[in-house]
């Protein structure tokens, strides 16, 4: 029977999530749209702004994951909604009072990203505690899968909602799901055993240590930067580009961009059904054949559809093999250390890749940029072939922590 059914924590859990992705997806549309249409940012600019929301993963990701292995998790995703509702909802207050610029833009994005880091490491430590080992796969499939969907109807409405509501009230969709998020996490039952670990010298080298050791979490550590750096170079100027070189509409934009992430929904259920078929196989599918779809992504905006939702479907499916895979085989109590050593590499390409996107199509122009940068998503599968996982039919999914270095 569905964990939606069964599990009455689970399913809060997942509704705050999903309604949060929905707002988040909303906003990912608005703030570059806030930075062109209103301020008439640079394309440099706007790929700045996309690096301030991610630089926070580079200065603060490591220390996070130590201290969240010291703490209750739950405690910690609330404040961060909490802190997140507020930010948001300064934006809007800045454009009615007009004091709106570019540097007030950067300087919410920066500290909404330091709070994401904050909630996205509670919530990936947080998560294998309150599913049993057997419904990880389940439950991993059902919240990228919703949050798939939340992302094809935040991008959907977030289109539409610029263009009659304007680009900064939509922000206060994204507060708004900060809140729902917020009471969602309040309500659920299921408290969290005090933990034992000390806070001590070396706490952070341990996740770095294990991650560099091991040849599973290392090389997937690796594909993930590399692969981030790409996808996110391409991400970063795509509706620059769709908006000045195509000459769409905000509202076209918005409609285009989630029907391209619809794969995204298909991708976690594809994810799920390859695993019978061996979990390295799936991997290999859904991270090396699916993202060569990316290269037909600088050919106009239906190419564009059919390219970026190959790479969602792909990315998502990836996604979902990955997760399950970690949470079976990292030690609970280092595994927000493991989870905010592997983001630190992972999400530190992200403000790089956007820097490089921007500055490219400011350097080169939009289509140029577009093609060099979505050349380097298939490119980036090639990491996954020189690892052993091009040799195996499954991913290890025994908990190894004797195998792990002291």
């Amino acid at each position: 029977m569905s964990l939606l059914r069964t599990q009455r924590d689970f399913r809060l859990f997942w509704i705050g999530e999903t309604v949060n992705r929905f707002g988040s997806a909303t906003s990912s549309v608005a703030l570059p749209l806030i930075a062109i249409s209103m301020l008439d940012a640079t394309t440099f600019e706007v790929g700045l702004l996309t690096a301030a929301a991610w630089a926070p993963w580079l200065l603060i990701g490591l220390p996070t994951g130590a201290w969240i292995d010291r703490v209750r998790r739950r405690p910690a995703m609330l404040a961060s909604s909490a802190v997140s509702a507020v930010l948001f909802a300064i934006i809007p207050l800045a454009a009615g009072t007009r004091v709106l610029s570019v540097q007030l833009l950067l300087a919410v994005a920066l500290v909404a990203g330091a709070s994401t880091v904050v909630f996205q490491t509670a919530y990936t430590a947080y998560l294998p505690t309150l599913l049993d080992p057997a419904d990880h796969a389940e439950g991993n499939a059902k919240l990228h899968g919703s949050a798939a969907a939340a992302q094809i109807a935040g991008l959907g409405c977030g289109g539409l909602l610029v263009q009659f509501v304007g680009a900064a009230n939509t922000l206060l969709i994204d507060a708004a799901s900060f809140l729902v998020a917020l009471a969602c996490l309040t309500a659920i039952r299921f408290r969290e055993r005090r933990t034992t670990n000390p806070s001590r010298p070396g706490a952070i080298r341990e996740g770095v240590r294990l991650v560099a050791h091991d040849v599973w979490l290392r090389t997937l550590t690796i594909f993930g930067a590399v692969s981030n750096l790409a996808l996110m170079g391409y991400q970063a100027i795509v509706v620059v580009f769709l908006v000045r070189a195509a000459g769409l509409s905000a509202g076209t934009v918005g409609v285009l961009v989630a029907a391209a992430s619809s794969g995204g929904v298909l991708g976690a259920i594809v994810g799920r059904r390859l695993m019978r078929f061996g979990t390295a196989r799936a991997l290999l599918l859904c991270e090396l054949g699916l993202p060569t779809l990316a290269l037909l992504i600088p050919l106009g905006p239906w190419c564009y559809l059919i390219g970026a939702f190959g790479v969602s479907l792909g990315v998502v499916g990836g996604n979902v093999v990955k997760a399950t895979f970690l949470q079976s085989y990292c030690p609970q109590e280092l595994f927000g250390r493991v989870t905010a050593t592997t983001a630190f590499v992972n999400y530190g390409t992200v403000p790089l890749g956007a820097l490089l996107g921007g500055t490219l199509g400011q350097v080169l122009g939009l289509t140029p940029a577009l093609w060099i940068t979505t050349a380097g998503v298939p490119l980036a599968g090639l990491v996954l072939l020189a690892s052993p996982i091009r040799r195996s039919r499954d991913l290890p999914a025994a908990t190894r922590a004797a195998a792990f270095p002291a």
